[in-house]
């Protein structure tokens, strides 16, 4: 079987700039939890507001009961951040390897979507985390990244 050498173009550097900025993307996810943690009173290592601490408040004080909602809405859009964090990063440095610019524009507007999705999630206007459907483009982004990856491997056989 003959080797295969593969060449990085040099539109690789795009990709290589929007990866690096989606560590920031994780970094401000992970920080800005913690101003809902500490506006719902909730102390760490404690992961979530529980049901109990949410309807305990929510006859108390009801601004604590909204403040420990948008905290589990923060924190799970982080969650949901790093659930799906690692294989659209790798799809994004897989797929750019064949096509650098349509994956790095791709992954440029998955960010901006993720973006979205957090602050959408923690809305205090928009019940059930509705807010975040105006993020839910990530979706398509990502897909589309592990299509262009899959191509880009399908392209090195047919070679």
């Amino acid at each position: 079987m003959p080797d295969v050498t593969v060449t990085i173009p040099r539109e690789y550097g795009y990709v290589l700039i929007v990866a690096s900025s989606t560590f920031f993307l994780s970094t401000w996810h992970a920080v800005r939890v913690g101003p809902f943690r500490k506006r719902a009173g909730i102390p760490y290592p404690q992961r979530y507001a529980t049901p109990e601490q949410e309807a305990a408040a929510r006859s108390a004080d009801p601004a604590r009961a909204k403040a420990m909602y948008l905290f589990n809405c923060a924190q799970r859009a982080h969650g949901n951040f790093l659930e799906s964090y690692p294989s659209a990063l790798a799809g994004l440095l897989l797929a750019g390897l064949r096509f650098p610019v349509a994956a790095a524009a791709t992954a440029a507007l998955w960010s901006v979507f993720r973006t979205l999705y957090a602050v959408g999630y923690t809305r205090a206007d928009r019940e059930g985390g509705k807010g975040r459907l105006v993020g839910s483009g990530f979706w398509l982004c990502q897909g589309a990244l592990y299509v262009m990856a899959g191509w880009a491997g399908v392209g090195l056989l047919m070679e």
